[in-house]
């Protein structure tokens, strides 16, 4: 879906992601890499295989846009904890299908206490907010005075209510002054978050996206 952002045409996709075709830029937020690890560490049962499909979905949208820079809105690594053998060879495996893609991340809180990747994974890492121009990368919710923020970290969602029941499903949300953009893991949570003046809203379900009224 195609959209326009302080004056800049960028395409949303369903997989959870924003691409700015002007710079080749992908854009997603919270992939919480390991939370499964970390939650298996703490003794929760989790299911096995999130982190493949993970990549599996991101690579499926670098060929798609043909990307030549991944950035990512904070909250990459999920804990400590989740650093695991497994995640750094299946980290390492996918890398090794994009070597020529540039991959920034933008520390968020999670980042912070999970620590920076390994200087091997040819990540770099930057500090908030981000300059972009006339985009801000940024991962908490911030409203700029000028540029455009493109924010994480509330995982957002919105609540679709039906006749006999309702469902929950993530979504981007664009302001007039920032976008906050869905969780891309997939063993994320959803916030429900209030409506600021002048958001637009559009929802994901499954492969498609839906623009919800004002």
């Amino acid at each position: 879906m195609g959209t326009t952002l302080h004056g800049e045409t960028v395409e949303l996709h369903a997989e959870r992601a924003l691409y700015w075709p002007a710079t080749r830029t992908l854009f997603v937020a919270d992939m919480h890499l390991g939370k499964a690890a970390a939650f298996r560490a703490g003794g929760v049962p989790v299911p096995r295989g999130g982190t493949g499909a993970d990549f599996a979905r991101l690579s499926v949208l670098l060929g798609r846009t043909r990307a030549r820079r991944l950035l990512v809105l904070g909250d990459f690594l999920h804990a400590a904890a989740g650093r695991v053998a497994a995640l750094d060879v299946a980290y390492r495996r996918w890398r090794d299908t994009h070597p020529e893609l540039t991959v920034t991340l933008v520390r968020g809180n999670h980042d912070d206490r999970a620590g920076d990747p390994p200087a091997d994974w040819g990540v770099d890492v930057v500090a908030e907010p981000h300059l972009l121009a006339p985009f801000i990368a940024c991962h908490h919710p911030v409203v700029p005075r000028t540029g455009y923020a493109l924010c994480g970290h509330l995982h957002p969602g919105v609540r679709l209510a039906g006749v006999d029941d309702a469902a929950r499903l993530p979504c981007f949300v664009l302001g007039t002054q920032r976008a906050i953009l869905p969780a891309f893991g997939s063993f994320t949570g959803l916030a429900i978050i209030p409506r600021a003046r002048g958001d637009r809203l559009v929802a994901v379900a499954g492969t498609r996206l839906f623009a919800l009224p004002q």
